[in-house]
């Protein structure tokens, strides 16, 4: 069908009521279309006096500002109306996200179960591979670090950390390490991203971050690191807490990733559910920070000198980041975040800048309404990537191994909702090429380069133990 054609179906979606003359107060997306649009297009977009929106083959749809451009501004030929008078701006972008999630097929509900791993060699683009089990029986195994020696550390959200031994090439038992600290297990919180110090085989430095239990059942994103001694956290110190009156019930949006760029240590902090103070620069939720490894303010951070800032941010305007990665080539920091219900963002961070939660988003409320009317502002920066349906995107990391010399600094991008796991190929601050690995094999919590060369790969699994599994070369079998 002509690109015209299907822009005049598109827009004639949203025409079942013309001549209203009111805008109704904020209503979802869904009632939106269940008032308007259902009557010619079905109750759910399948199609009757008119197109319906059901996924088809070869068809694609206009992107997010030309489909409101035509709600708001109709096309008569095919008895469109104006809609700018009848449905809010926030409405109209709510609709759009609708129509483009049915169009992807996607409600971005989770799978129920993963697939079994398959024991095949499995084929990319670039290289052929088998999917090896290592540590099973996991309940949500949220973070993979490497030590020098090649042992291996992993957290579990539930408050533990594990550490595991490769004697001989083969893996043994994990082995839980004392002296972790309380964390507040509710919801998405509890422990999270861990990472050795890079001169770990001299100080012994383990860093973690983790939801910290507040007075009357509350919690936040808190930074630590300790000395691993004897397979015990020793000598405990924070880097990073967040003032008292920032604790608080909300179970959501805590971060967080830790990434070590020479004398720095960045760190994500999550908007906590609190919406709105990813703009707030005297708050540190929803932000990116940097400090000195001890936690000491860098001087040249760009908001130390603003009166009432918080003086670790480095950028700000993130809702719920829990990918962060370094680029070896260019030593260029990337960001992943969670959106709401659409609008999940691949983000290329920059000193000081402002990514634009919640004034912007290409996604809206999980109940359909309106977040902003916005996708787009001065002074606010656009992502890199956004995804509309949700996949949930977590962890990425840039593969420095060479089992996989075609990877090689290639981004390696997860998804929880939708259990995926993406290859990137990245030049400056661009994706040009894109391959998706694995699918439907868990929610893929975490993704780390082994000391062998292997990349190593969390999955959480609905209703079920989780893995740890990486991905091996088929022609090291043969």
């Amino acid at each position: 069908m002509p690109m015209r054609s299907f822009i005049a179906a598109a827009a004639f979606l949203l025409a079942a009521a013309p001549g209203l003359a009111q805008a109704p107060a904020a209503r979802g997306a869904p009632a939106i279309y269940a008032q308007l649009c259902a009557s010619c297009h079905g109750d759910e977009m399948q199609g009757g006096k008119a197109r319906g929106f059901a996924p088809i083959a070869g068809r694609s749809l206009p992107d997010e500002r030309e489909l409101a451009r035509i709600v708001r501004e109709g096309i008569p030929a095919s008895e469109m109306p104006a809609f700018a008078d009848a449905l809010s701006a926030g409405e109209i972008h709510a609709l759009v996200v609708l129509i483009r999630e049915t169009a992807a097929g996607s409600s971005a509900r989770m799978p129920l179960r993963a697939r079994p791993l398959p024991a095949d060699v499995q084929h990319s683009a670039e290289h052929a591979y088998r999917i090896e089990r290592l540590v099973g029986d996991l309940d949500v195994p949220w973070s993979l670090a490497f030590l020098p020696d090649g042992r291996m550390l992993f957290t579990e959200r539930t408050g533990a950390l594990f550490v595991v031994a490769n004697e001989n090439g083969r893996w043994g038992a994990p082995r839980p390490v004392a002296g972790v600290p309380d964390v507040w297990v509710r919801d998405e919180g509890g422990l999270l991203a861990v990472a050795p110090h890079p001169e770990f085989a001299r100080n012994g430095w383990i860093y973690l971050t983790l939801s910290d239990p507040g007075p009357n059942d509350t919690g936040t994103t808190r930074v630590l690191r300790a000395r691993l001694r004897d397979n015990a956290l020793v000598e405990h110190e924070t880097i990073f807490a967040a003032p008292a009156d920032g604790y608080t019930a909300m179970g959501v949006n805590f971060g967080s990733r830790l990434v070590f760029d020479g004398d720095y240590l960045f760190f994500t902090f999550g908007e906590r559910g609190e919406v709105g103070q990813a703009q707030d620069l005297a708050r540190p939720n929803g932000k990116v920070h940097r400090v000195f490894h001890d936690g000491r303010i860098p001087p040249d951070n760009p908001f130390v000198d603003t009166p009432g800032a918080v003086a670790s941010i480095w950028s700000y305007g993130h809702r719920n980041p829990q990918g962060l990665a370094r680029n070896p080539v260019d030593g260029g920091l990337w960001e992943t975040e969670h959106g709401p219900r659409g609008g999940d963002e691949l983000n290329h961070v920059r000193r000081g800048r402002n990514y634009g939660w919640p004034v912007i988003t290409y996604g809206m409320n999980y109940d359909g309404t309106p977040v902003s009317a916005l996708t787009r502002k001065e002074g606010m920066e656009q992502p890199v990537m956004h995804w509309t349906p949700s996949i949930a995107v977590s962890p990425i990391h840039f593969y420095t191994g060479d089992a996989f010399p075609k990877w090689k600094n290639q981004l390696f991008v997860g998804a929880l909702v939708q259990q995926e796991l993406h290859r990137m190929v990245v030049e400056g601050d661009r994706v040009v090429r894109k391959e998706m690995l694995l699918k439907d094999l868990g929610r893929v919590r975490d993704v780390v380069t082994g000391p062998d060369g292997f990349l190593y790969v969390a999955l959480e699994l609905p209703g079920e133990p989780g893995w740890i599994v990486r991905l091996v070369p088929a022609e090291r079998d043969q």
